[in-house]
């Protein structure tokens, strides 16, 4: 079925013109005459059916409906530049959209990714954060790094790593303070995660323990946001030491106690049933999953 859409000299003029509320600025940046300008806006107003302008003998102001069509179009001209551009620089390349966890990505996957480029120098890699699941046919997403029990309709889950969590916090915060019995730490402010409301109960209760105030605290959408409250003494965070290896090394975080709770979810990657035999997805997946084990192994 034929697309409803105008012609996109005449999107171009108007957006142009709306941008300058002039349809004699709009015809010096196009190179175009005023006539033409004018022509191709009263096409595009003929095409929705819709006053986009005021004339009057003062000039051209947009009307309610067209100060609001102008910011859509603006931002879709916007896009195809920016998808044009990418094409035009990048001839023979591929890209690939990834969602990812935020704090995974930045603190895990994104030091890794310079030798995926050096392998595979044609492909680049976009990241995005997403913390929430989602339908890839609803985005533009064509993989996702998540964590989560690998159950994904529609797609293929490699598992990555799993994740053991400790309790971290300033070391300003337990200064003298006898922390050998895991219960003690429930005396301390507990930060939350969003993500994993849990997350304290199932510490706790892997000790043997149960706490009332296991769910009480503030609470964080991602570990960084965690990590930076912990060291600013507002209390006691459930994190995997991976992601806060910096915040460790310098001091600026520690231990409070060393027992750690073995998630059975884990970090996978999906990616739509759709798109599993893409040659790039596939270098992508396989140099993601053997990065994965050799750290695995590593750690």
């Amino acid at each position: 079925m034929r697309r409803k859409i105008p012609s996109t000299a005449a999107l171009v003029c108007f957006e142009a013109a709306a941008r300058h509320e002039s349809f004699t600025k709009a015809a010096g940046e196009l190179s175009l005459t005023q006539g033409a300008v004018c022509r191709q806006i009263a096409a595009l107003e003929g095409f929705l059916n819709v006053e986009l302008f005021r004339r009057s003998r003062r000039g051209v102001k947009l009307t309610e409906a067209g100060l609001s069509y102008s910011r859509q179009v603006a931002a879709q001209l916007d896009a195809v530049e920016r998808d044009t551009l990418s094409v035009m620089g990048h001839q023979g390349a591929v890209s690939l959209e990834l969602a990812v966890v935020p704090t995974f990505g930045t603190r895990w996957l994104l030091p890794r990714l310079k030798a995926f480029q050096a392998l595979h120098p044609q492909v680049t890699v976009n990241l995005t954060n997403r913390t929430r699941p989602f339908l890839f046919a609803d985005t533009p997403y064509d993989a996702a790094v998540y964590f989560g029990d690998g159950e994904w309709p529609g797609t293929r889950a490699y598992r990555l790593m799993g994740e053991q969590s400790v309790p971290v916090c300033s070391p300003a915060l337990i200064q003298g303070l006898p922390l050998a019995e895991p219960g003690r730490l429930a005396e301390l402010p507990l930060l939350q995660q969003t993500t994993r409301p849990y997350a304290w109960r199932h510490w706790f209760s892997s000790l043997g323990l149960q706490i009332g105030r296991d769910m009480t605290g503030p609470r964080y959408e991602l570990f960084s946001m965690l990590a930076q409250a912990a060291i600013h003494q507002m209390g006691v965070a459930l994190i995997p030491p991976f992601l806060i290896e910096q915040e460790l090394n310098r001091g600026e975080l520690v231990v409070a106690h060393p027992h750690a709770f073995s998630d059975t979810r884990a970090y996978y990657l999906v990616i739509p049933e759709r798109k599993v035999e893409s040659r790039s997805l596939k270098a992508f997946r396989d140099w993601l999953l053997e990065s994965a084990h050799s750290y695995s192994l590593k750690d």
